[in-house]
């Protein structure tokens, strides 16, 4: 990784946060409406902007993630007085700012209680996803005698993992510095026993709200006063993942910088037509649908993880992505040992001085 990257960063961040300094003050003093929206349309047209301005698959996509994604959406719905943005009483400042730029939520007040062992079981299944990844990154050492496909199901492991990782290393983050109590960001997606389960209370749980939030519920009474309710939620349900498709095709764009083939939109496409169907099915049918969890469960994973190697994989192998995050990994693997020695050798050179 270049030093020209890490300064070009830097210098991205920079105007993140001036830009989402602007936009807490224009909260303060501009009432919420069109007037307000139009007050942060450019704030908004620069975050789309910013990930451009970097080329690695990690700072580049993260940024993109938090910043292009979700930030902007957020800003969309304080326009309105919505979202996590919006509290009553107001966030202060490095609140906003945090909640603003880091895909985190924060628990409501009095609705959660911690669960200390609950709260060990989660390191202990990060410290073994951490493991599963540098045994993973070490099989692509021998891909030259792996077939394609196993390699395509080892990639559907490593995204999750790695946005799971990633995501809880920024949570905690915030946690420790602020002193948030934050809502998780999965929820042991592996044990989905349904579609709706999947998309709705499984799987990256910051992006589910915010798409529930900015497209799902403005759009459902329109739909249901057009077309009626049982046509209205199916439209609604379209629609979201539509606009997720979108989303997707735009944060694959920033990974590898090559105009889009539209199949992740049409795997969010099919993904939004089945789950419509799947509701339809469990409100005629009832009981006599109901799978148990053993059944289930293999069928829903095995139905994400093919689809995902048919239409969602594709078009980041074809730009050769894949193979610029190993590298990235690998070098920031090293760089973290290496820092790691020179901590130890410095503390340890430091304990033997004090003794003498």
């Amino acid at each position: 990784m270049e030093d020209s990257e890490i300064k070009s960063f830097v210098k991205v961040w920079i105007t993140i946060f001036s830009s989402l300094t602007y936009c807490y003050f224009v909260s303060k003093t501009i009432p919420k409406g069109f007037l307000r929206l139009f007050s942060v349309l450019p704030v908004i047209s620069i975050f789309l902007y910013l990930p451009l301005y970097l080329s690695s698959p990690h700072f580049g996509g993260n940024t993109a993630f938090f910043i292009s994604w979700l930030a902007n959406f957020k800003l969309l719905l304080l326009s309105f007085d919505h979202g996590p943005l919006y509290s009553d009483p107001s966030l202060s400042f490095i609140n906003f700012i945090s909640i603003a730029c880091f895909p985190i939520k924060v628990k409501q007040k009095n609705l959660h209680k911690i669960n200390t062992k609950s709260s060990w079981n989660n390191y202990l299944s990060y410290a073994i996803k951490i493991i599963l990844v540098a045994l993973l990154l070490r099989a692509y050492d021998y891909k030259q005698y792996l077939h394609p496909n196993f390699i395509l199901f080892l990639y559907c492991f490593h995204m999750y993992f790695m946005l799971e990782i990633t995501l809880v290393i920024v949570a905690e983050m915030v946690k420790f510095l602020l002193g948030l109590e934050l809502e998780p960001q999965f929820n042991e997606p592996y044990l989905s026993t349904s579609l709706q389960d999947f998309w709705g209370n499984r799987w990256n749980l910051m992006v589910t709200g915010i798409l529930r939030t900015t497209i799902y519920e403005p759009i459902q009474p329109i739909c249901t006063l057009i077309f009626g309710k049982k046509m209205g939620l199916a439209l609604a349900v379209l629609y979201t993942f539509l606009v997720s498709g979108i989303m997707h095709e735009l944060m694959f764009f920033y990974h590898s910088r090559t105009w889009p083939t539209w199949e992740v939109m049409w795997f969010f496409a099919l993904h939004g037509l089945c789950l419509v169907a799947e509701r339809a099915l469990k409100k005629s049918l009832g009981d006599r649908l109901q799978l148990h969890p053993l059944v289930s469960r293999p069928l829903v994973v095995g139905f994400v993880m093919t689809t995902g190697l048919w239409l969602f994989w594709p078009q980041l192998l074809k730009s050769g992505v894949d193979e610029r995050a190993i590298k990235e990994y690998i070098v920031l693997g090293e760089f973290a040992k290496a820092l790691v020695k020179d901590t130890w050798v410095s503390v340890a050179g430091g304990g033997r001085g004090i003794d003498s």
